[in-house]
């Protein structure tokens, strides 16, 4: 079976949402090795700085504190102080490896130095060219520039919505091209073929995120997606070798 429409980027990359969060506790290091030993070819994740500035990886970005039910804030904790579920973006490194795609929603935008820090320090233990393999993620397209301006090799991701496009899909993809952001990550029920299309015109790579159910996976990639965001490893990568037999 062959997509309608073909991805720019084959294989298509399968991002495990929040590690394999739909067999295992989300965002822990037992979550995304098992996504990985299911078949997932990429991790994401949300990316934020301790007090000490160490990268670690929490969706919520707040934390429980002691005996009593207060919760601050990550940024305002050191990395020691933080519940040990929650692991740093050098453990994952240590644990997993880097062969995989890893794909980091910027919550805090001043997450972006430790993280790349946290990446550059991982590539020179393992010997492998891991800023390319790495996306940051972020709705605001002027904080993606002052990104690629920082670091040109790293990959980068609008993340929106499409009714959040100010002037249309095309003027953004206009956009993005000019600014070198080399992909736009939209809701699955946001795509469509011809959107995937005409993002493929500018050379802009399509990623699809709360892609859950076997029918919504083999929809995205029949129309040409170039990456899906899944809780479930298993779905995807059945959807994913469906489509691209030859690339996995």
């Amino acid at each position: 079976m062959a997509p309608r429409i073909p991805a720019l980027l084959i294989p298509p990359i399968g991002f495990a949402h929040r590690g394999a969060r739909a067999h295992e506790h989300e965002n822990t290091l037992a979550a995304f090795s098992q996504a990985l030993e299911m078949g997932a070819t990429g991790l994401e994740s949300d990316a934020w700085v301790t007090a000490d500035g160490q990268a670690v990886l929490d969706h919520d970005g707040v934390v429980r504190m002691g005996r009593w039910p207060r919760k601050r804030p990550i940024p305002d904790c050191r990395r020691d102080e933080l519940p040990g579920h929650i692991p740093s973006l050098a453990e994952l490194y240590g644990r997993c490896g880097g062969g995989f795609e890893l794909s980091l929603d910027l919550k805090d935008p001043d997450a972006a130095p430790a993280v790349v820090a946290s990446v550059d320090e991982a590539a020179a233990r393992t010997g492998l060219p891991l800023r390319q393999r790495l996306w940051l993620c972020h709705p605001d397209v002027d904080t993606l520039v002052e990104l690629r301006s920082l670091w040109p090799d790293v990959r980068l991701c609008n993340s929106t919505r499409l009714s959040r496009m100010d002037g249309g899909p095309e003027r953004r993809a206009a956009v993005l091209a000019e600014a070198a952001i080399d992909s736009v990550n939209l809701h699955q029920t946001d795509w469509t073929g011809g959107l995937v299309t005409l993002f493929h015109r500018f050379g802009i790579l399509c990623f699809g995120w709360d892609a859950q159910q076997p029918r919504v996976l083999r929809e995205l990639l029949d129309m040409g997606i170039d990456a899906v965001y899944s809780d479930h490893v298993d779905r995807m990568r059945e959807a994913l070798t469906s489509w691209y037999p030859e690339g996995q």
